[in-house]
């Protein structure tokens, strides 16, 4: 009895310390301290045990460094950059990329997002066109080709990509493969092995230090990029599997977005990699050369921003980019994502917007891929329609397209789903695009999403069942970490 109430007492205190570590020590947002407190307060061992795997602070850390990969080339080209717009020379080479500039201005000083504005873009929202196209740039490839998802499967697919990846690698082609070790969970040695035979490489980003244990399980890679002699540029939603051809049982066709770039915005792309790569590699053996930042023709006139975003950022770049698009709107904005998650900063900026009259959509999946991220979702999505935002649920399958849309204007298209988890906790990508013609391409393909939705009305919201009330109230209370 006297062991019992010893033991008894000292969860106790250590969960005293631990929420003393959460509110002083992490120095985190109100929410995800609630969140945190609540774990610890009603499952004190494992919570504590959560915490350890899941509530680690990367914002002190400072994980990738410029000069570490001694690009200088581009270094002086920042600078330039960055020193046209403080002292207000730069010239914008079109009128939105000109009327966006405070956009640009903050994503350039702050996540260091070059502009580039000769750029030509092709849109994707079908799987099997996505990797048609991709499969036929890498045939085509004759230098290197850097790969870098979130998601790569063992099935057909996934197998397509190795063997052909395997046949470059012999051809001469420096061939690398980046994963997240989380995502790929399901890929092994042997899956791997005649590519790295073949003399390509292939890495895991924040692998596990020690077998079934990692500390840094709840901090993933989630960007996808592709690079192809540093010519040719791809970056979107969609990762490598049979589900992403619209294959699954489970989820039937998979919509999602993702853009292939020609144009000097590939060179920000390939940054972003090489720093990705050299901090999951050992050998950090991707150092400047011109052959991988070639001299690109120009091929459009299209302005693009890659803003990256992570758990070791300072400020959520990404958020504050959309923040700042909404806060924009004069006419209209356009969301569609799978997870609507949203903290306080972007529900108030979307609320106020359709309340001064901006037209608000929002496109979400009418089915859960992740039961309490879907009730937590459909919590959220109550606070737009009570201000008259329109919400449609897609009903042709399942919708991972991660786009906004502001006044057929600007756009921004990647890896970051508007919830926490995106904001704060993973590694992201996104392109931010500045051209009428690619930001209305990208609003036909909602309007065409419409046609195969149905309309979630404020009053069918809210005759929902007690029972789904409950959960989408336990779900909102642990969004936050979810």
């Amino acid at each position: 009895m006297y062991v019992t109430t010893l033991l008894l007492g000292l969860i106790i205190f250590l969960n005293i310390i631990f929420a003393f570590v959460v509110i002083f020590q992490e120095r985190r947002d109100i929410g995800s301290t609630w969140a945190w407190l609540l774990v610890l307060l009603l499952i004190p061992i494992a919570g504590f045990v959560l915490y350890l795997f899941f509530a680690q602070n990367f914002r002190r850390k400072r994980l990738f460094y410029w000069d570490d990969i001694k690009k200088r080339g581009l270094d002086r080209g920042l600078k330039f950059q960055m020193s046209q717009f403080r002292s207000d020379q730069f010239q914008f080479k079109n009128n939105i990329s000109s009327q966006n500039k405070d956009l640009i201005t903050m994503n350039l000083l702050h996540n260091q997002a070059v502009l580039s504005e000769d750029n030509q873009v092709e849109i994707f929202t079908d799987g099997k066109k996505k990797f048609a196209a991709l499969f036929q740039d890498i045939e085509q490839a004759s230098e290197f080709i850097h790969i870098q998802y979130y998601i790569i499967q063992k099935d057909n697919l996934g197998k397509q990509l190795m063997d052909l990846l395997t046949k470059k690698a012999k051809e001469g082609v420096k061939v690398r493969v980046l994963y997240d070790e989380l995502g790929s969970r399901r890929i092994n040695k042997k899956f791997l092995q005649d590519l790295r035979e073949a003399g390509g490489k292939v890495e895991a980003f924040f692998p596990s230090k020690y077998r079934l244990i990692n500390l840094r399980l709840n901090y993933r890679n989630h960007r996808k990029l592709v690079i192809i002699d540093g010519k040719i540029g791809y970056i979107g939603g969609f990762n490598v599997g049979d589900e992403y051809l619209g294959l699954s049982p489970k989820f039937g066709y998979w919509r999602d977005t993702h853009l292939r770039i020609e144009g000097a915005a590939v060179y920000s792309i390939q940054t972003r990699f090489i720093l990705d790569w050299n901090l999951a590699s050992a050998d950090h053996d991707v150092v400047y050369t011109p052959s991988l930042f070639p001299h690109l023709p120009s091929k459009g006139n299209v302005g693009i921003q890659i803003v990256s975003s992570g758990p070791d950022s300072e400020y959520e770049h990404i958020k504050n980019g959309y923040l700042k698009m909404i806060t924009s709107a004069r006419k209209s904005i356009y969301i569609q994502t799978p997870y609507f998650i949203p903290d306080s900063s972007v529900l108030d900026a979307l609320r106020v917007a359709s309340l001064s009259g901006v037209e608000v959509n929002v496109m979400i999946p009418d089915k859960p891929d992740h039961m309490f991220v879907y009730w937590a979702t459909l919590s959220h999505i109550g606070e737009l329609l009570k201000v008259g935002a329109k919400v449609y649920l897609y009903n042709n399958g399942f919708i991972h397209g991660k786009t906004i849309v502001i006044d057929d204007e600007i756009s921004s298209v990647g890896t970051a789903n508007i919830d926490f988890r995106s904001f704060k906790l993973n590694f992201e990508v996104n392109a931010f695009i500045y051209d009428e013609c690619i930001s209305q391409h990208l609003n036909d393909n909602f309007r065409k999403d419409i046609e195969v939705s149905s309309v979630l009305t404020l009053e069918e919201y809210q005759e929902r069942s007690r029972w789904i009330r409950i959960k989408e109230s336990i779900s909102r209370l642990l969004s936050p970490i979810l």
